[in-house]
């Protein structure tokens, strides 16, 4: 499975708690960066930041209208992550299944090889 640098660019975007935030108010409706920077104790450049981090890589997309800049969530760049993270619980949920599975075969063979001890005991 080879990982793409724009989903690596989603994981790193959304490792920042604020980062997620801010793409959870977008997503619902479109922002303008002021608006956004009114929520945030911290600097309107910050902001900025934050949203221009975002905006390469893919989770969201600036729109000047007027004087303002509107920041829109992309519902794709998530689902994109998404299928990643599909793809590796089905890889490791099968790897928990063939541990599941030594480990059952594993205490069948105990099982049987401690039989055969108490039989051969027995046959003494």
């Amino acid at each position: 499975m080879v990982v793409s640098e724009q989903v690596d660019g989603i994981f790193q975007a959304l490792a920042d708690p604020t980062r997620r935030e801010i793409v959870g108010l977008v997503l619902a409706t479109d922002q303008s960066v002021t608006e956004l920077a009114r929520r945030f104790p911290m600097s309107f450049a910050a902001v900025q930041k934050h949203v221009a981090v975002l905006e390469r890589a893919g989770l969201v997309t600036k729109e000047r209208r007027g004087r303002e800049q509107r920041v829109r969530g992309n519902a794709d760049a998530l689902h994109e992550a998404r299928r990643l993270l599909d793809q590796l619980e089905e890889v490791w949920r099968g790897r928990v299944a063939r541990i599941g599975a030594l480990l059952a075969a594993d205490q069948q063979a105990d099982q049987q090889a401690g039989r055969q001890t108490d039989e051969r005991e027995k046959d003494s």
